[in-house]
């Protein structure tokens, strides 16, 4: 008890005034941030897959620019890298991709490069996060069952 009686209790009440409102905005200011965290790390994991597939699809498309006087001479399956280069780019911009695009005569590399803006964590400041991934595709003879 406290021997001055009510009115030093006031007192004591009155130097506590506001803490509880700086630890309910720092509360409430970590809750959005680890939801931010949440929801934009969901829609960048999105994001990346999707930039793989696309990757993966341009490196395909790229594949199939077989030089076929080789081919057809010989049997040798090896691709022409400047048309591979310009199939795996008309298939980036049809799905309004960007990316590098890198060919030799046996393989096409694709790299996709895909900026995905933020909802949440816009209130830290991040506007947007940059996901990359990057697909292969190598030229097949007589394909008849997938790879291992």
């Amino acid at each position: 008890m406290n021997p001055d009686g009510p009115v030093s209790r006031l007192r004591d009440l009155a130097d506590d005034r506001g803490q509880i409102t700086v630890f309910v905005v720092v509360i409430t200011a970590l809750v959005v941030l680890f939801a931010g965290l949440a929801v934009d790390g969901g829609l960048a994991l999105a994001a990346k897959i999707r930039a793989l597939g696309e990757a993966q699809e341009a490196a395909r498309a790229g594949a199939q620019a077989i030089d076929l006087s080789a081919y057809r001479a010989n049997g040798t399956v090896r691709l022409e890298p400047d048309q591979a280069r310009a199939l795996a780019r008309r298939y980036l911009a049809a799905v309004g991709d960007t990316g590098t695009v890198t060919a030799t005569e046996q393989m096409v590399t694709v790299a996709v490069t895909v900026r995905q803006p933020t909802q949440l964590l816009q209130a830290a400041g991040i506007e947007e996060l940059t996901v990359t991934s990057s697909g292969t595709a190598r030229p097949r003879h007589g394909v008849t069952t997938p790879e291992p």
